[in-house]
């Protein structure tokens, strides 16, 4: 990932997730030096590959605010609307039907504001 990219995910995570204003150029840092740099450039798997997984995750964690933000991620990494939803169908049965069904409400709201 370029750095204008990482830049831009970057503010883009720091203006949905807030940080008080004394500390956001850390938590700006933070973000690129340890979520960009460290997990989602190493070569492993592919980001869309990353975007599923994470959604996975988050949706079983049942947080829709850091989810909607990574369901937009992974429809620009590649993703389809399909492969989100069978993902969250999928995982429903391992982390439980409220989960998914928020993780579904999410995914609708987002599906039907495009």
């Amino acid at each position: 990932m370029d750095e204008k990219t990482k830049q831009e995910i970057a503010k883009q995570i720091q203006d949905v997730l807030p940080a008080p204003e004394n500390i956001r150029e850390d938590w700006h840092s933070l973000i690129i030096d340890t979520v960009l740099e460290r997990v989602w450039d190493r070569p492993g798997l592919a980001p869309r590959d990353k975007s599923l997984v994470t959604i996975s995750a988050l949706t079983v964690l049942n947080l829709p605010h850091e989810l909607k933000l990574h369901m937009e991620r992974g429809l620009a990494n590649g993703l389809t609307q399909d492969e989100i939803s069978e993902a969250i169908l999928h995982v429903a049965i391992y982390g439980g039907f409220p989960a998914a069904v928020e993780g579904l409400r999410v995914a609708k709201e987002l599906f039907d504001a495009e």
